[in-house]
């Protein structure tokens, strides 16, 4: 849940001959910051799930299985009130840890991952305690990986975008699009491969577009990725009201993608389920990833693009096109976006409605600051999104004591708690979002 806090040994200079040299730690104002707003929170939660224990009662189950599955593992009996009131305490010990300081070297990173299991434990246990229904925790996980898919797409699309220096705020928009194309043409051609092909190209135009007025006409990119969203949104639902609504059997009934289970991985008891049987958008992210990864950090053109997102100056002095490399990045980030938006109607129901992409788009860009532009760490917050989204839903099922609004903006909250209160102060390429003109 935290980072460990930067520390600097000193010494208090020449010692006396025999003398022990004292180290002092010297904490920068920033990560002690950071140290308290985290042992505060950690702490926080501690204490909710003490409150949350007085409504605690019976046995907590949690289903390894669902009914269809092949093999059947056991359901796991979990006591209610101790197990809550055992992750309350070590959530406060984990909170009082950070906030007195004395957490050093690896051992803040250690508490931080023993609060964070352990008020996920908590919680759904106070969750399903005493629930005639187990929490599905197979089901918990496939979803997680389903949701995340879209996101990680977005993710990457700002990773490539913004390590070359162009901020895109347009993801959002670029989901809108991409999935508006991937249902006219998969409902005019029944083809899954035109879809895909026809989402990829709305994402590039939409790209297109924010390469063309950040690049060439030097617009500022935040305003600039606000207005393509309202013009992704303007222009896809009035198409969709002149033209799909009315004839919506020839103009919005895409093909819908099934899993596919990978042979022989996809019968391993649960992880067979949750990992080798997902859609091929689901596949292609996983892959996108590594592709992503290996062409920023082990190829040319990546540290190309790394150098212009740092200092474009320097790198045009060495024959290096600025202007070229943020296109190429750009177009290439339309690309993700495109697959990202075509899982909106592809993996999910088949057919468009307005502004269905419901915030993915944003979703996608905290997951990228949280991951500090870094196409892996990025994809773990896009899976966290998705495990708080899918657990929203999961729980609406169980008829949790909780109110279904704030089950709806569970996964938002959890957004602004992460950004707010675990990631502290983050630093974006040095020249993203600066127009490069050449002197």
């Amino acid at each position: 849940m935290s980072t460990p806090s930067t520390v600097t040994p000193t010494t208090t200079g020449a010692e006396p001959a025999g003398s022990t040299a004292v180290t002092h730690y010297v904490e920068s104002t920033e990560k002690r910051r950071q140290r308290l707003s985290t042992g505060v929170l950690v702490a926080v939660v501690g204490l909710l799930l003490l409150i949350l224990l007085a409504s605690t009662s019976g046995v907590a189950r949690f289903a390894l299985s669902d009914a269809f599955d092949a093999v059947q593992l056991p359901t796991v009996d979990v006591p209610g009130a101790p197990t809550v009131l055992v992750c309350g305490v070590l959530c406060l010990v984990a909170g009082a840890g950070f906030i007195s300081g004395r957490l050093r070297g690896r051992l803040p990173a250690l508490a931080g991952t023993v609060a964070g299991v352990a008020f996920l434990l908590g919680f759904l246990t106070w969750a399903a305690a005493g629930r005639d229904l187990p929490f599905p925790v197979s089901n918990q996980f496939a979803g997680t990986l389903t949701l995340a898919t879209p996101l990680v797409f977005g993710a990457l699309c700002g990773v490539l975008c913004e390590r070359a220096g162009v901020v895109n705020v347009s993801i959002e928009g670029q989901f809108l699009s991409a999935a508006f194309a991937a249902a006219v043409v998969g409902s005019l051609t029944k083809s899954v491969p035109a879809a895909l092909f026809a989402a990829v190209l709305a994402g590039v135009a939409m790209a297109a577009l924010l390469a063309l007025f950040s690049i060439k006409y030097l617009v500022n990119q935040v305003v600039l990725g606000v207005v393509l969203n309202l013009l992704a949104v303007g222009v896809t639902g009035f198409l969709f009201d002149q033209l799909v609504q009315p004839n919506s059997a020839k103009y919005n009934s895409a093909p819908v993608l099934e899993p596919v289970p990978i042979p022989g991985l996809s019968s391993i008891p649960f992880f067979g389920r949750v990992l080798f049987e997902q859609s091929v958008l689901a596949y292609l992210a996983a892959l996108s990833v590594v592709v992503v990864w290996l062409l920023l950090f082990k190829t040319s053109w990546g540290l190309r693009v790394r150098a212009v997102g740092e200092h474009p100056h320097a790198a045009d002095t060495v024959g290096i096109s600025v202007t070229r490399v943020r296109w190429s990045a750009v177009l290439a980030g339309g690309i993700f976006a495109g697959l990202g938006g075509a899982f909106f109607t592809l993996a999910a129901t088949g057919s468009f409605s307005k502004e269905f992409t419901v915030g993915n788009g944003f979703i996608a860009l905290a997951a990228l600051i949280m991951g500090r532009w870094h196409p892996v760490l990025a994809t773990v917050m896009a899976l966290f999104f998705g495990f708080v989204t899918q657990m929203a839903s999961q729980l609406q099922t169980l008829s949790t004591p909780m109110p279904s609004q704030f089950l709806l903006i569970l996964p938002y909250v959890a957004t602004i708690i992460a950004v707010a209160g675990l990631v502290g102060r983050v630093r974006a390429p040095a020249a993203d979002g600066i127009p490069y003109e050449k002197s």
